[in-house]
């Protein structure tokens, strides 16, 4: 037994499904002494134990389904026993011991579904009783006594037995509040005494042979009576004397031989539930309308026609629950369907032919039940609600109208129907409904009018809410509409965090913080950091907070930095306006050193754990499991001895040994079990051993010999003897239970966790808590990223006892686990959770709702969001030549100078001036900038103020451009931040801005400083010519996209169908092996922008000036035969315009918001913003596209497509001339007609290694 100390301060524990049957009670209960509440429910009890008797404190004790048949034992001697609920047993009357009833504190006893024939003997003596339950058994008379000594009862249950009649005394229950006597033979009892039971609120009498003769005929005294059974008493109508219980709450009148309700029962002004099941009502007064608190309303099994339900049901505005199945309903008022609260709606087994079309309306229905109706036609859906939604497409309308409508855009007319209603009833009744309502709308028109004009000189006083909607629907670059993700704080710190004054300190483990106990304050580990909050209240009353973070000497790197972070984070968090103060061990401030009311201490060592990665020599265990089924698509594995013994034919085994996982297939093994376990091993490999372990399959009759030797087999041979079958068919792996342990001042209580269906989850399990969960041959400590230090000492304490105390097989474990860290065996015991094999339900909706999930109903539930608004905001026009040019010239006046550096192996150097602009797709570069910032002048100037004024005009921001070519790798930022960095932070301090920014992603502003000569060459600087073979050819394309801003000459793969009559490029082909010689093409097409030409001329110029290399301009049609074609491979047919360039537009989609985003990226876009995890869309004015990445989930291709059809379905509106189709493209797979619309296309980036 583990001797722990823990025993004795355990206030409470839930042994609920443990096996206690032949003695194995635990032992070790006795040592319990402070237990206050006990559950051994479903334990197998055939007596009392008598460790119960050692547990004096006991004050709550449950034996529910046991098979108990004598209390006799150590009950009698628990003299603070309060509760006592012997449910479900075997229990007979002579089984009692009538000392039971002397204990003084007695006050609620559960005695339902036993075998008693009596009242047990001496029950009167047990005067504190508040609650008696003496349901399901065999009593026929209760003694007169009883209820003159149990006076106090709050609660009586007798239903269920064979009682005739009831004592006189019971008018003495004064005080009762719960009277239920179901199913017992009371045809001749009266009821004279229940006017007096004043108290009473329930009363349930359902199959007590009530008539109308044998009711009170009064019952006004009742006032407090809220819930009335009267269910299957064969009543022919409702007693007049109910009709006077003006409180009722809910009414039970089912399974009655009723034919009509009085208008009487407007009466029940607070009924919410009224069921009237199983009578021979034919029609429900219009009377019913007025009970408008009425929230459920049952009449299944009736004989109600479309007459019988009142047309006024409409004003039922609380109505959630309508069920009239099994009626004679042809059709339902139309007024059932403006109850705004329906969410349920039964008509089963009627005679329904159709519904009203405002069935469609009833948006929070959640049930539409129509079965067996076989003659209903239902009505058709508006034309928005057929179109585009659906759980398929997870509730989201994608229709045009519907999205139009969302992004704030105007909404074209619906076209006119030719299948108008031919109905000449409908006809009538419109016709009918116009005369009456014309005169009504001449009338009203004049107001009408008078009101508009009155909101239209209120807009041109101010400007509107709409005015401004309409602004933020302008195009705008799509960085500019991205959002900081909001940071939940309470995921970090408690809701209480700063609310108390007073110290709160907590330390860092795994990145995250965690709050220590009071006792531990002062006391510091030297390889840990914690944040100090000290709260108190100013002089006005308001909190105030001082926020410390301690940096101990050997702490690590990740501690130091995320206790920083965490301690801006807890300034935010609070919205205090101090400054967080860094103190370092040794070196603490006396501002700091007051805050504790003794000298801090210094601990040797570290507490917590490093969120790093820690290399450590780990010891495994060597496990067998067997694989069983769990579930449709699940697997249980059942850990059995490691030997080979336990093998058997018909299963898979995993024997897991570490860094080997042997997968063992019995030779009647299952194939599916075979692929799970496979998998299981996998993931194991994977999540747990850092893909550092081999799994081997062993095929019967061929093991190897470290498999046998594993068995316990030393020369490592398989046995001579065959493998036995010897495990039972029926084999049912042991329930697990899941406990939380719960800590308070000086107690512990393990109380189990309610599973709902049975089913473990992982919600269940919440972050601030410890649980153990109980599988019997494993013991799981589960440990919540928030739960408290004490706690999770307190819970290893309890496994240990809890492991000892239950008989266990040697191979029994116990595991503790991290939240986070979870291992995939863990992982398996909950459902849903990290799954073998995962169902995809948006895939295989179909097939799941063959087997009874209503996922129609779960569909509704979701509140599912979806933004499409980026498709219908027009295009981003074109920056205009002299706008640009206005830009550029602001921005290089503003800069006062600018360094260029660029990395040459390990360190930065200056960047030669003749290189400025030109940029290397394998290098990093880095551009400081110094800005003058301009100061708004004072308004009353002075001599002063005008030299204060000089004096701020000298002022400078300076920002560090970090640019890195799309070929280069990380190292270049990291070495930039540990070397340039720091030493212009050191230099600027708080004026230093760090831009990083990527090939063709650089701002406008950036782009401007190099006046449209911005060059991007392919390789590495000064990279060294081949040694055999001439110098490769050197194609570049210039082009500008969106403004001349964005213009760049990027170098591209030498290639006749790259040209474009629209655009320019430079053709350089070497000669010999001299890579200074050779000639240069400038090629002009015969569309290209004259501005276009005669930049490209300036640069070729500038780019090429050496007396050995030829220069030639080339306009299109001009090409010479010999080099120009050469030198790109050949002669080919290319593009003679570039219409796209007016269209082109790509869209992002994505769910990293945690719902379905469409997102605009801006007209000068790349090919790497193409990300792997999202879909794009692409519209080049003839064709759009939709790209899938790598990573794309399936939910995002679904939604992605819908909107695609529906971005569509818009321009087929907006520009008619311009039909377009929709293509699929994969990575890597894309054609022409989609690279084009990419400056300087190339292979994809390869991800880092």
């Amino acid at each position: 037994m583990a001797n722990t100390g823990v025993l004795p301060f355990v206030r409470g524990v839930d042994f609920t499904s443990n096996d206690f049957s032949d003695g194995k009670f635990p032992d070790a209960v006795r040592l319990m002494t402070g237990v206050q509440w006990l559950k051994l429910d479903k334990t197998n009890l055939m007596e009392i134990p008598e460790e119960l008797g050692k547990l004096l404190k006991l004050e709550h004790l449950s034996l529910v389904r046991n098979d108990l048949e004598r209390l006799y034992g150590e009950l009698t001697e628990l003299g603070c026993l309060r509760t006592l609920n012997i449910r479900h047993n075997r229990v007979k009357s002579s089984g009692i011991p009538a000392e039971l009833f002397r204990l003084e504190e007695l006050t609620t006893l559960d005695l339902s579904h036993n075998n008693l024939k009596e009242v047990p003997e001496g029950l009167e003596r047990a005067r504190a009783l508040l609650v008696l339950n003496l349901s399901h058994n065999h009593i026929d008379s209760i003694p007169n006594t009883l209820f003159m000594h149990l006076t106090d009862l709050l609660f009586l249950d007798l239903s269920s037995n064979n009682l005739e009649t009831l004592p006189p005394q019971t008018r003495r229950l004064a005080n009762l509040q719960t009277l239920v006597l179901n199913h017992n033979p009371l045809g001749h009892f009266q009821l004279r005494q229940l006017p007096s039971l004043m108290s009473l609120e329930t009363l349930h009498m359902r199959n007590t042979q009530r008539t109308l003769n044998n009711i009170p005929g009064s019952m006004d005294s009742l006032t407090n009576l809220t819930e009335l059974d009267m269910a299957q008493n064969a009543l022919p109508k409702v007693p007049e004397a109910l009709y006077s219980l003006r409180n009722l709450r809910r009414l039970n009148l089912s399974h009655n031989q009723i034919t009509e309700l009085s208008q009487a029962i407007e009466f029940w002004q607070h009924l919410k539930t009224l069921n009237l099941c199983r009578n021979k009502l034919t029609a429900l007064p219009a009377s019913l309308c007025k009970i408008t608190t009425l929230c459920r309303l049952y009449v299944n099994d009736n004989r109600l026609d479309f007459e019988g339900i009142p047309s006024g049901i409409g004003k039922l505005n609380n109505l959630e629950v309508f069920s009239a199945a099994n009626n004679q309903l042809e059709m339902i008022p139309e007024g059932l369907c403006r109850c705004g609260s329906l969410k349920k709606l039964i008509l089963t087994a009627n005679r329904l032919i159709t519904l009203p079309d405002a069935i469609h309306l009833l948006t929070d229905l959640d049930v539409l039940d129509l079965r067996d109706n076989p003659e209903l036609v239902m009505p058709p859906k508006p034309t928005e609600v057929q179109r585009g939604s659906g759980i398929e497409f997870y509730n989201i309308d994608f229709s045009l109208q519907h999205q139009l409508r969302l992004a704030g855009a105007s909404v074209p007319a619906p076209a006119s129907s030719n299948n108008l209603s031919r109905d000449p009833i409908a006809r009538k009744m419109r016709l009918r409904r116009g005369r009456r309502d014309q005169e009504e709308a001449d009338q009203d028109q004049a107001k009408i009018l008078k009101g508009m004009k009155d909101i239209a000189k209120d807009k041109n006083k101010q400007k509107t809410a709409e005015e401004v909607k309409a602004e933020s629907l302008k195009p705008k670059r799509w960085d500019e509409t991205l959002e900081k993700p909001p940071l939940d704080y309470s995921e970090f710190f408690d809701g209480d965090a700063g609310q108390i004054p007073g110290l709160t300190i907590w330390e860092i483990e795994n990145f995250l913080p965690n709050q220590i106990e009071e006792a531990a304050h002062g006391k510091f580990y030297e390889g840990d950091c914690y944040i100090v909050l000290r709260t108190s209240i100013d002089d006005t009353g308001s909190l105030s907070w001082h926020i410390y973070f301690w940096i101990g000497d050997k702490a690590t790197l990740d501690k130091r930095a995320c206790a920083a972070i965490h301690a801006v984070n807890l300034r935010n968090y609070l919205g205090a306006q101090c400054r967080t103060i860094r103190e370092e061990q040794g070196d603490e401030s006396d501002e700091f050193l007051g805050l504790f009311d003794t000298d801090i201490a210094y601990i040797e060592g570290g507490r917590t754990s490093s969120g790093f990665f820690t290399v450590e020599d780990v010891t495994y265990v060597n496990r067998l499991f067997r694989v069983h089924a769990s579930g449709s698509c699940s697997i249980h594995l059942e850990p059995v001895q490691v030997a080979l013994e336990s093998l058997d034919p018909r299963f898979v085994f995993v024997l897991d040994t570490g860094l080997k996982i042997f997968m063992w297939y019995g030779k009647k093994s299952k194939n599916t079990f075979k692929s799970k376990a496979r998998l299981m091993a996998e993931k194991i490999n994977k999540n747990e051993r850092k893909n550092k372990a081999e799994i081997i399959t062993e095929m019967p009759g061929a093991e190897s010999s470290d498999f046998w030797k594993i068995l316990g087999d030393e020369d490592g041979l398989p046995p001579d003897d065959a493998i036995m079958e010897h495990v039972v068919l029926d084999f049912v792996p042991a329930t697990p239970r899941l406990y939380q342990v719960r800590l308070g001042m000086g107690y512990l209580e393990l109380p189990q966790v309610e599973v709902p269906h049975g089913k473990l989850v992982n919600t269940l399990l919440s972050n601030r808590n410890v649980y153990i969960l109980d599988c019997y041959l494993d013991v799981f400590v589960w440990f919540g990223k928030k739960s408290t230090r004490l706690v999770r000492a307190a819970a290893i304490k309890l496994s240990q006892e809890l492991f000892t105390m239950i008989d266990r097989p040697e191979y029994a474990l116990v595991t503790r686990v991290q939240e986070g860290t979870e291992t995939q065996i863990f992982k398996s015991k909950f459902s849903g959770w990290d799954e073998v094999i995962a169902v995809d339900f948006t895939r295989t909706a179909e097939s799941v709702q063959k087997t009874g999930a209503d996922l129609t109903k779960w569909a509704r539930q979701q509140e599912t969001k979806a933004d499409l608004a980026a498709l219908f905001t027009p295009r981003q026009p074109p920056m205009s030549a002299s706008e640009a040019q206005q830009l550029s010239e602001e921005w290089n006046e503003d800069l006062e100078a600018m360094e260029a550096f660029v990395l040459e192996g390990k360190k930065f150097v200056r960047l030669p001036e003749e290189e400025l602009g030109h940029f290397y797709s394998r290098d990093c570069y880095v551009f400081l900038c110094r800005y003058w910032v301009p100061v708004d002048a004072p308004d009353d100037t002075n001599v002063e103020a005008e030299t204060e004024q000089e004096q701020l005009e000298d002022d400078f921001q300076c920002i560090v451009y970090f640019w890195q070519g799309r070929e280069a790798s990380n190292m270049g930022w990291l070495t930039f931040t540990f070397s340039l960095q720091k030493k212009f932070k050191s230099l600027f301090g708080e004026k230093l801005e760090v831009v990083r920014t990527h090939q063709q992603q650089e701002n406008l502003k950036f782009m401007a400083h190099f006046k449209r000569k911005f060059i991007i060459h392919h390789g590495r600087r000064k990279e060294a010519a081949p040694h055999d073979g001439l110098p490769p050819v050197e194609f570049y394309h210039l082009r500008s996209n969106g403004s001349a801003l964005c213009t760049r000459l990027i170098q591209i793969k030498p290639d006749a169908a790259a040209l474009n009559s629209a655009f320019t490029y430079i053709l350089k082909v070497p000669f010999d092996n001299e890579e200074s010689s050779g000639i240069v093409y400038v090629w002009i097409g015969s569309k290209a922008d004259p501005d276009e030409a005669r930049l490209i001329e300036e640069i070729a110029e500038e780019m090429f000036n050496n007396p050995w290399i030829g220069f030639q301009t080339l306009n299109e049609g001009e090409e010479p035969d010999n080099f120009f074609w050469l030198g790109l491979g050949g002669r080919k047919e290319y593009d003679k315009e570039a219409d796209f360039m007016n269209y082109t537009r790509l869209f992002r989609c994505s769910n990293e918001k945690g719902y379905f985003t469409v997102s605009e990226k801006c007209s000068d876009f790349c090919q790497d913003d193409l990300a792997d995890d999202d879909i794009m869309i692409l519209d080049n004015g003839e064709q759009v596209f939709l790209w899938l990445g790598a990573k794309c989930s399936e939910v995002e291709i679904k939604l992605a497509y819908k909107s695609a059809q529906v971005y569509i379905q818009h321009l087929r509106v907006k520009q008619p001339d311009k039909s377009r189709k929709l293509f699929l493209t994969l990575k890597n797979k894309e054609s022409r007609r989609f690279t084009k619309c990419f400056h300087g296309w190339g292979p994809h980036k390869k991800p880092p290694e």
